[in-house]
C-alpha cells in the first residue's frame, strides 16, 4: 500500500491518503511537544517506539474485544490504519494521583485511587482542550448519549486490561489519554495511539516516571525512559 498526498499533521503524526478511501497510513515522528505546544522538542527515537507499542497493544485489545483502527505495520514508523472521524473528546483515565489533577485539586501525586475515574475534554488546542462534562459534550453535540456511554465503556475496558498488562511487566498504570473515531459506517473505534506520549507509567518498584513526564518537566532521560518502556513490553 503505498502513501499518497499528505491529509494531517500533528504534533506527533502525520496522515497520508491511500488507493483506499476507507484507509490512511499514520506516520510517527520523534517530535515532543507539552503544554498544549507550548514546549517543543525531539525524543529521539520514540516515533518507532510509540508505533510498535501502540499496533500491540491494540492487537491485543481487539482480541479482548475493544474495536481499534488498527490495520497493518507498515514498517518501524508506518501503519494502515482505518480511516475515522474523530470524536472530538479526550478521554482520561486515572488510576493514581498525578500531573493536573493533583494541581487542580491541590493533592500530591501518587494517592491510589479506590476505583479509576474518568474526565473528558474537548479536543480544540485553540481554547486549550478545555475540561467538560457528558452535558456540555451533549449540549455541544460532541457526541450522543448512546456514543459517550459506549465510550466510557470501552475506556474502563482498556483500562482493565492495560492495568493488569502493564502490572505482568512491573510498572504502576497511572492515568492515560484515548481518543475514540467513527468509521464510515458508523461504528465508534479506538484510534490515536497507546504510548508513553498518552499514558502516565511508574516503575513499580522505584517510581521513577517512563514516560512524556521526563520531556514534560525537564528530567532528563526520555529516550532511555521510552526505549526501556519497549524493551520490557516484548520481553526483550
Amino acid at each position: 500500500m503505498e502513501k499518497r498526498e499528505q491529509l494531517y499533521e500533528g504534533k506527533a503524526k502525520k496522515v497520508y491518503a491511500t488507493d483506499d478511501p476507507n484507509l490512511v497510513i499514520v506516520s510517527y515522528k520523534d517530535d515532543a511537544t507539552a503544554f498544549n505546544g507550548l514546549k517543543k522538542g525531539t525524543i529521539t527515537g520514540k516515533g518507532a517506539i510509540n508505533n510498535k507499542m501502540t499496533n500491540h497493544l491494540m492487537r491485543k485489545l481487539a482480541q479482548s474485544g475493544v474495536p481499534t483502527h488498527f490495520v497493518e505495520q507498515l514498517s518501524d514508523r508506518d501503519t494502515v490504519v482505518k480511516k475515522v472521524s474523530i470524536v472530538p473528546l479526550e478521554v482520561i483515565v486515572r488510576n493514581i494521583s498525578a500531573g493536573s489533577f493533583a494541581k487542580h485539586y491541590g493533592v500530591e501525586e501518587g494517592i491510589v485511587f479506590d476505583a479509576p475515574t474518568i474526565e473528558f475534554s474537548y479536543k480544540n488546542d485553540d481554547l486549550g482542550d478545555p475540561l467538560l462534562n457528558e452535558y456540555h459534550a451533549l449540549a455541544l453535540k460532541l457526541a450522543t448519549r448512546e456514543e459517550i456511554d459506549l465510550i466510557k465503556k470501552y475506556a474502563f475496558a482498556v483500562n482493565d486490561f492495560l492495568k493488569s498488562f502493564m502490572k505482568g511487566i512491573g510498572i504502576d498504570l497511572v492515568d492515560f489519554k484515548l481518543e475514540f473515531g467513527k468509521t464510515s459506517d458508523g461504528a465508534i473505534v479506538l484510534a490515536d495511539e497507546i504510548s508513553p506520549d498518552t499514558c502516565r507509567l511508574w516503575d513499580e518498584k522505584t517510581h521513577e516516571k517512563l514516560d512524556k513526564d521526563r520531556f514534560r518537566r525537564d528530567l532528563g532521560g526520555a529516550e532511555e525512559a521510552y526505549e526501556e518502556v519497549m524493551r520490557r513490553l516484548m520481553g526483550d
